[in-house]
């Protein structure tokens, strides 16, 4: 166990700070926890180490760290999202379609072998026409 040392003195430690958002607040790796003489315990969700009282505990909440998650891929998602989307907006060229012209495609003809059929027995305007036969096409 860690004690209470007298001679505790404070320690330096340098990083880098990115510039994007994300649901971290630090990443701390093997060495830094070696020479800051840290343990993190990824199961309860504590990290340990000595201080000049005593033993400090940082701790989180199960369910604080699934919201950090969820942030987390929730922003991935969008940075994926929004890198794609640049790309197919500039490998695709827009069309507009005219929506004044008919199309043969979504014109509605009525055949022969098609009949009304009532689908509210106390509203005989209600009805829907069904075909014997598909189209060609």
């Amino acid at each position: 166990m860690f004690g209470s040392r007298a001679n505790f003195h404070s320690e330096v430690l340098t990083f880098e700070v990115v510039d994007f958002p994300g649901s971290y607040h630090a990443i701390l790796g093997q060495p830094c926890y070696a020479r800051l003489m840290v343990i993190p315990s990824y199961t309860y969700l504590k990290l340990k180490m000595p201080g000049p009282n005593g033993i400090i505990t940082v701790s989180s909440t199960f369910s604080h760290a699934f919201e950090c998650d969820h942030e987390h891929y929730e922003l991935a998602t969008t940075v994926i999202n929004s890198s794609e989307l640049l790309q197919l907006g500039q490998s695709s060229t827009p069309v507009v379609p005219d929506y004044n012209k008919p199309t043969s495609s979504t014109a509605f003809c009525l055949l022969e072998e098609t009949k009304a059929v009532g689908i509210d027995p106390t509203n005989p305007t209600k009805t829907v026409w069904v075909g014997t036969q598909l189209l060609a096409k």
